[in-house]
């Protein structure tokens, strides 16, 4: 029997690192999904090193149709995945007098729209298996926005709504959602590191009970 699959959809070095590891070292095989190759490899590699199964499949999610293709490889390549992770985020500075409406609309490509292409693409064999978890990457902003980061905060206050009402819809098929509320500034060494966050992401996923998990000091 293979491994389950986990699916993380903009991958990196912090949050989605140690969320990977962490499934992985729970069984889990690991997809990161992102823009740039060379990154992916780097990552892939690293937690080759680490012992964890991982692979890599590039993708922009800004495009859904970027996204779209990308799930399909995953599926062809891997089969249908277990967990998936939405980690993908526009981090801009912008003040609401300031901010364009082209601007805002790019940047909730990737903070809202991408994350519900994404889970649209696992939702249907989740429903079929009666089984599977979604969870999304919010932030602080959500509940607390800042004026500088104003798009951002559109963004996460976006995402938590979006897991909400997934939640809402999916959770009679047996489909578990729920988001990670980070509060603070992810940074090895200090409380909110990536490891310690990944805890978190593990907790949501075992307790099918939980919507919402807030990481804060």
């Amino acid at each position: 029997m293979s491994k389950p699959l986990l699916v993380i959809v903009g991958a990196g070095s912090g949050v989605s690192a140690g969320v990977a590891r962490k499934f992985g070292a729970n069984g889990f095989r690991v997809v990161l999904v992102a823009r740039n190759q060379h990154s992916l490899d780097q990552y892939t590699s690293e937690l080759a090193e680490q012992d964890v199964e991982a692979y890599s499949i590039t993708a922009d999610a800004s495009d859904g149709h970027s996204l779209t293709n990308a799930f399909h490889q995953i599926i062809q390549k891997f089969g249908t995945p277990e967990v998936l992770v939405y980690n993908a985020a526009a981090i801009s500075k912008s003040d609401p007098q300031t901010l364009t409406e082209t601007e805002l609309q790019e940047d909730f490509k990737v903070n809202v729209s991408g994350a519900l292409t994404s889970a649209q693409q696992v939702i249907p064999a989740f429903i079929e298996q009666n089984k599977g978890t979604i969870i999304f990457t919010g932030g602080g902003l959500a509940v607390a926005p800042s004026s500088k980061y104003t798009s951002l905060s559109i963004g996460k206050a976006g995402i938590r709504a979006l897991a909400f009402a997934l939640a809402e819809e999916l959770n009679p098929n047996g489909v578990h959602v729920g988001t990670v509320t980070i509060t603070g500034n992810v940074s090895p060494g200090t409380f909110f590191d990536p490891d310690l966050i990944a805890e978190r992401y593990w907790e949501l996923h075992t307790n099918k009970d939980l919507k919402e998990i807030v990481y804060a000091q």
